[in-house]
């Protein structure tokens, strides 16, 4: 048995094609690679209605899956109040969802000031974009902070945690991700860790914001990235996770080129190899650690 639970994101069979893949397939699919359960993209459903949530729901117990996340979409980086009210009232709606999936986790974003319109343009700036003009990093911080703190309160009554991810804008860096979670100082508001988003000093990254992680995305890159590639070591992420006895799931986000038929199973061995057994990552941990007394 593996020591930490594996599962896909429904994103690994879709990269927002302009074909919509169903979610019920991607579930079928996991269940027959073996897969304890499935991140589910809010933009890849179908329908927001009960039925069709009640349906995937039922997929999923069907094939003896949990749905351990829902993926979302919003943006609190806004100097106008109304749209970040918009915002709010989204994440709100997101967590009341979650909650009729069985879902105890949302993955959340920061949002990003938006000046850079290319997403080719803001890879080659290490994720990194100005301010808008007349205000300051200082600002986004404090509305995002403000947006999050608002969304608490139906958080802990729906029992799902708000797991801020490592993304683009504030949160590009690890300070960025832990200047939020610490302000806010919540059990209801922890970490979705990102394998692939730190384009720079990777490991010493993952280091910083694994103690609050509660949500891992171990992102692949067979055939070749659809946007860029990592050349990530999952064994050494499972090393920094050891450290801080992470339980939790490992969720999928396969973004190569290559056949999700094909590219996600290669995707499983790789988590499936790196982080091994209970007991041998344990022994591998110690291992590293003599190694660093040593070095």
């Amino acid at each position: 048995m593996n020591s930490l639970h594996i599962g896909t994101s429904t994103y690994s069979y879709w990269h927002f094609k302009e074909e919509l893949t169903p979610i019920e397939y991607v579930m079928e699919q996991a269940a027959e690679l073996g897969l304890e359960g499935v991140e589910i993209l809010h933009v890849q459903m179908e329908s927001e209605d009960n039925a069709y949530i009640q349906r995937l729901k039922r997929t999923a117990f069907i094939n003896g899956l949990d749905i351990y996340c829902l993926s979302i979409h919003q943006d609190f980086v806004f100097p106008e109040a109304e749209i970040r009210g918009k915002n709010i009232a989204h994440t709100l709606k997101c967590i009341e969802i979650a909650y009729k999936l069985g879902a105890p986790a949302v993955r959340l974003n920061s949002g990003r000031w938006g000046t850079l319109k290319s997403f080719d343009e803001l890879m080659a700036n290490g994720g990194v974009e100005p301010a808008l003009p007349g205000y300051t990093e200082d600002d986004a911080f404090e509305w995002v902070i403000d947006s999050i703190e608002q969304c608490l309160k139906k958080a802990e009554e729906c029992g799902v945690i708000l797991a801020l991810e490592n993304h683009w804008g504030l949160t590009y860096s690890p300070e960025g991700v832990n200047r939020i979670v610490k302000a806010i100082n919540s059990d209801w508001l922890k970490v979705t860790m990102d394998c692939g988003n730190f384009l720079s000093d990777i490991y010493d990254s993952l280091r910083k914001i694994a103690p609050h992680t509660v949500l891992v995305h171990a992102k692949t890159y067979f055939g070749g990235g659809e946007w860029y590639s990592l050349d990530i070591d999952y064994s050494k992420v499972a090393e920094i996770l050891s450290a801080v006895n992470f339980k939790g799931y490992v969720s999928i986000e396969f973004e190569g080129k290559e056949d999700p038929l094909t590219g996600v199973p290669k995707s499983i061995e790789m988590m499936r190899s790196s982080f091994g057994k209970p007991g041998e990552i344990a022994a591998n941990h110690i291992r590293f650690m003599k190694n660093s007394w040593v070095n």
